[in-house]
């Protein structure tokens, strides 16, 4: 083999990675985890001839796995790209520090932005190519008329139709300018900052002011916090405790017989010191009547008993992590507006992150108490309600009703479907055109893109996110050597803006824009000389060494690629037949 591409890994994530490759026209020899050889990682990759592979891509779940096979690789072959699956961050930024080519990527960092996107409800997304901000922006068409009439020399990237056009809920992916729109429709627009805003198309500020908390209200919330964190019981202990500590003094106060003589104060100090069995010795039940005696082993019994209690209540709350965390409800009930994250995975966590650092107040609802990235929410200032967010009582001490946006993010597909029907459930209500529909954006993640699309279409949500379908993208990109610049959903399909150079004599050597895949969008074109040609025109020829952005779903970036590529040397018979083979 000559110029092919190893996947490793046997998840979701590789095996789309594979098939994407593979159609393609790349020749893909996949390394699957259970298939390693006694002779270990090495061997596999001497065996897959490594020294003469494209790229090497670790798409496995396995950060060891991925960062071994991704070192070894680059020794075997210091000149491959390696694309690895890195989600440790200082594992991370140690390969990263490898100057080979390649890229160490992490699938919560890819996937995390359109997260937040869709929960702010964002139509706008920006990213630099050329050195020049671009701006993608969603806007809704005021009138009937062309695209070019509406919005001039903006590139369209998509156009959704409203109930007033023949086709309802479609969606054109890059239409050409000259198509004619409907009022109402949603055209999503692609251009420099200041086209954007020469056209009246409003861009949101990317941040907002986040209100802190003042220092009585945090005391207030942790006091009340730890409070409603006890055991119910701990309440009628403490009452009983009270009891015998009020009605032991007030005894020892008249019944007690000199010498010496008992004060309000020493009845009290003898009580707690019989209570807690302390017995300093400077009093006694010795010389006492008997009734006094029999009345101090009554003490002495139920005083062990109800301390024994309430350390046991204390003990329990303080050596629980719930302890740190004690202010989620109190706080909760003062939220309006917030966005409620439900699951601390490695997406979870980015999006609370990312959430806060925009000015959002953010609660999160989270089942495991041990959870690594609970220290990390501490420091942002973020409530978590610790809970089963299948369980209605949890989503509503969450106030999923106030809420801006839900963000289920759990790591089990199966959890967040079913607490994306609870919500649905609760907050939802029947119209004529939909069976579940609700005002509360709710945003599911499901890692496999193919259950996604099923249950975003069997169930009517609209915001289900792929961890696949957005991350695959950039480790083919990095396989190939496609410069993914960013990636946005429109709806449930993901858009790539990616940068590419034509190799001389390739099929889009002296190609014109025209004769490009219909479903992707040049928006730039840096030549050979260093001219920049923005928005460029439909009769403009490509020209080798001429670098191409784009934007359009990634599949069609992929062919437009392959395209771009050096044509390939003629094979000899025998390597013809090897790549059939393979």
């Amino acid at each position: 083999m000559h110029r092919h591409i190893i996947v490793s890994g046997d998840d979701a994530l590789a095996t789309t990675i594979a098939d994407e490759l593979k159609n393609a026209g790349a020749t893909v020899v996949r390394l699957l985890d259970a298939e390693t050889s006694e002779a270990g990682v090495a061997g596999e990759l001497t065996l897959h001839d490594v020294s003469r592979a494209l790229a090497v891509v670790c798409a496995g779940n396995d950060d060891a796995r991925n960062l071994e096979i991704a070192l070894l690789a680059r020794k075997a072959n210091p000149d491959v790209r390696v694309v690895a699956r890195v989600a440790n961050d200082v594992l991370r930024e140690a390969v990263a520090d490898d100057e080979g080519p390649g890229a160490t990527l992490d699938v919560a960092d890819l996937a995390a932005p359109s997260v937040v996107e869709a929960c702010l409800a964002q139509t706008t997304h920006r990213f630099d190519a050329a050195g020049i901000e671009f701006v993608v922006s969603g806007t809704t068409a005021s009138r009937e008329a062309t695209l070019r009439e509406l919005y001039g020399d903006l590139a369209p990237v998509a156009v959704i139709h409203c109930q007033n056009s023949p086709d309802p809920g479609e969606m054109d992916v890059c239409p050409g300018r000259d198509q004619r729109v409907h009022r109402g429709d949603t055209a999503i627009m692609i251009g420099t900052a200041d086209e954007i805003a020469a056209q009246g198309i409003r861009i949101p500020s990317a941040t907002r002011t986040r209100t802190g908390r003042p220092w009585p209200r945090r005391v207030i919330d942790s006091v009340r916090g730890v409070l409603g964190d006890f055991n119910p019981t701990f309440y009628p202990v403490v009452a009983a405790t009270t009891l015998v500590l009020i009605s032991s003094t007030i005894i020892l106060r008249f019944g007690y017989q000199a010498p010496p003589t008992m004060g309000w104060i020493d009845a009290f100090y003898f009580t707690v010191e019989t209570m807690t069995t302390t017995g300093y010795g400077d009093f006694s039940f010795v010389n006492q009547p008997t009734w006094l005696r029999t009345f101090s082993t009554m003490l002495m019994f139920s005083g062990v008993t109800t301390t024994a209690l309430l350390v046991s209540f204390v003990a329990d709350v303080l050596l629980s992590r719930r302890f740190v965390f004690a202010s989620a409800r109190p706080r909760v009930r003062h939220l309006r507006n917030h966005i409620v994250v439900v699951g601390l995975s490695a997406l979870g966590m980015r999006v609370v992150s990312d959430l806060t650092a925009a000015g959002y107040e953010v609660a999160v609802i989270e089942l495991d108490e041990e959870n690594r990235f609970l220290s990390a929410v501490r420091d942002l200032d973020v409530p978590v309600i610790f809970g089963d967010a299948t369980l209605r009582q949890t989503l509503k001490a969450a106030r999923v009703d106030r809420a801006r946006a839900v963000a289920v993010l759990t790591r089990d597909d199966m959890i967040n479907i079913e607490t994306g029907i609870v919500l649905t459930e609760m907050l939802g209500t029947r119209t004529e055109t939909r069976e579940h529909w609700t005002p509360v954006p709710l945003v599911l993640r499901v890692y496999d893109r193919t259950l996604g699309f099923a249950v975003a279409q069997r169930f009517g949500f609209e915001n289900v996110r792929s961890t696949v379908e957005l991350a695959a993208p950039w480790f083919i990109g990095g396989a190939i050597g496609l410069q993914v610049l960013g990636t946005f959903s429109v709806g449930q399909r993901s858009f790539v803006v990616g940068g590419m150079q034509v190799a001389p004599g390739s099929e889009l050597d002296g190609l014109r824009m025209y004769e490009l895949s219909t479903h992707t969008r040049v928006i730039a074109i840096t030549t050979s000389n260093g001219l920049l040609k923005l928005h460029p025109r439909r009769d403009a020829r490509l020209h080798g060494d001429d670098t191409v952005y784009l934007v359009g779903p990634y599949r069609d970036l992929i062919e437009t690629l392959r395209r771009g590529r050096p044509p390939r040397p003629p094979a000899d018979e025998g390597q013809q037949q090897e790549a059939k083979a393979s």
